[in-house]
């Protein structure tokens, strides 16, 4: 079956052209097209959408509100964020929201297609690229959530913890490999226990509770290592 994908911006033209993209390919349908963040809410509930491409700067309701609200549905939707905005601010602000990945509009038309198939099959799009920045972000204080404790953490091995972090840090699972001197397979089966053992959808949600919890961020142990 295709993917069912919402087109969600306030700029009519930049809706059409994204659609035209997407109807383009055999696997992909377009199922609405919404102006605002409220519409985009409605138009999810009535079409169940399998992905929701979704604008970050809208009037009424913007594009971080209505992706809290549409993984809140049940089932929930899987949001990817599109926006021209560089801001690091609102890359943390959508994935904390539960968005399911992160493109700059000036992406490729195939980058985009991937990405939604990406997220289609249950996987986060959240390139190691946009990783670092949040990264580099929380190193200069320009996003600094205060660290709270979580129980959760208790559940995971050392060695697992040690994933989580480096996987935090914006690492691919070769070079979580490398940096712990582990097997990919390895990396890969730590990864899906982390996911199980914190209650978590994907890697996307993983990075951001290591940063609201402190695992990683300014000070946080193993965090200021070079070369991430």
């Amino acid at each position: 079956m295709a993917v069912r994908v919402l087109v969600v911006d306030d700029q009519a033209v930049v809706r059409a052209g994204f659609a035209a993209v997407v109807d383009a390919e055999p696997d992909l349908v377009v199922v609405g097209q919404a102006a605002d963040g409220a519409e985009a809410v409605a138009l999810a509930r009535a079409h169940r959408p399998d992905v929701v491409l979704m604008d970050v700067r809208m009037p009424g309701m913007d594009g971080l509100e209505a992706t809290r609200r549409l993984t809140a549905l049940d089932p929930p939707a899987r949001v990817l964020v599109l926006t021209t905005f560089r801001r690091d601010e609102y890359v943390f602000s959508a994935l904390r929201g539960g968005a399911s990945g992160f493109l700059l509009k000036d992406c490729e038309p195939g980058e985009l297609v991937d990405a939604i198939r990406t997220v289609a099959a249950g996987e986060a799009l959240l390139a190691p690229a946009v990783t670092r920045r949040l990264v580099d972000a929380f190193a200069s204080g320009a996003v600094s959530p205060r660290p709270r404790p979580d129980g959760r953490l208790d559940a995971l091995t050392a060695r697992e913890t040690d994933v989580l972090r480096e996987l935090a840090r914006g690492l691919s699972n070769p070079e979580i490999a490398q940096v712990l001197g582990i097997g990919r397979a390895t990396v890969k089966s730590h990864v899906n226990a982390i996911l199980s053992k914190l209650a978590l959808r994907d890697r996307a949600q993983a990075i951001i509770l290591a940063y609201e919890v402190g695992l990683t961020g300014p000070g946080a142990n193993g965090a200021d290592r070079q070369g991430c």
